[in-house]
């Protein structure tokens, strides 16, 4: 069986989100990409407290592509350490899971 998974990041500007969507997508590390925003966020970095704004990513992937899709969002996020976190998508309609698992084959890259 194929676990599935919503894999999450942030990026400070639309395009740099974008970037990240369009390269995992090209790659076939995702078989789709979501950019929102802007959302605010309130956060600890280097010892102190901040806000701004920040564009949410999230792609649809499978258990099998999450350490390849990690490693190729952290080396092309601007941040040194950004958010990449995954949750199980637990269910979904056949056909659509069915869909992410054949786009993200990792015979089919």
């Amino acid at each position: 069986m194929v676990d599935y998974l919503v894999v999450s990041t942030a990026a400070e500007s639309h395009e740099a989100a974008m970037r990240l969507a369009q390269s995992a997508v090209a790659a076939k590390l995702a078989a789709s990409a979501h950019v929102t925003g802007p959302v605010s966020s309130v956060f600890w970095h280097e010892g102190r407290l901040g806000e701004g704004e920040e564009w949410q990513t999230s792609f649809k992937t499978t258990a099998a592509r999450y350490i390849e899709l990690e490693a190729h969002i952290l080396e092309r996020h601007p941040w040194t350490n950004p958010e990449v976190s995954a949750v199980p998508l637990v269910s979904g309609s056949a056909p659509y899971l069915e869909w992410i698992g054949r786009t993200v084959a990792s015979d089919r890259v």
